[in-house]
């Protein structure tokens, strides 16, 4: 397995500054830039290289595949994804759950209507489901900034055992914002 964290130069922490890491991989890649071989043999080996600094760069930026892939590197395997909901994360789940169904109900109802005069009179109920999903939404912005703050609070010292809570915090709020964000689309249209 790469190390992302060595392919970068950066120390393996839970927390990298986002201009920080983007300055590193675009001082690595500019150099490695496939455009800039013109011999069949450098250019194949610069586009592996570029190829391989990106994935590390892609890892490495989003937090949740950060923790997972510190996790991955220190233990020797990945950490389980399927994971009890955290005591955190309770009531959030709770209420994206008795959000969705609701909207999923609305949204099948709506999409299933051929009438453009009867889908247009569901656009009130559907700027109010808009509302309610963009509010969650800003909440679980906010969680994930709060995690954001602990992840950068952990540098200085951390365990595997404390960050596999952080990364299994930080899966279950992504897929509930990919989830909502997926909805507010779909309830845009």
């Amino acid at each position: 397995m790469t190390d992302a964290f060595a392919l970068l130069e950066f120390p393996r922490q839970p927390w990298l500054e986002p201009d920080a890491l983007k300055q590193a991989f675009l001082d690595r890649s500019t150099a490695m830039h496939p455009d800039k071989f013109t011999n069949p043999d450098d250019k194949e080996s610069a586009q592996a290289r570029f190829a391989e600094l990106n994935l590390a760069h892609d890892t490495l930026r989003d937090p949740k595949r950060r923790l997972q892939h510190l996790l991955t590197l220190e233990r020797g395997h990945k950490p389980e994804e399927v994971h009890d909901i955290l005591p955190e994360t309770a009531d959030l789940f709770i209420e994206v759950g008795q959000l969705l169904k609701p909207i999923d109900t609305f949204l099948a109802e709506r999409e299933a209507e051929t009438s453009p005069l009867l889908k247009a009179q569901s656009y009130p109920q559907a700027l109010e489901w808009l509302e309610k999903t963009n509010s969650l939404l800003s909440r679980i912005q906010q969680e994930l900034q709060t995690l954001d703050a602990a992840a950068r609070g952990l540098n200085a010292q951390w365990d595997c055992e404390v960050l596999e809570k952080l990364f299994h915090q930080y899966s279950y709020l992504q897929k509930w914002q990919a989830q909502l964000n997926d909805r507010a689309v779909r309830l845009g249209l």
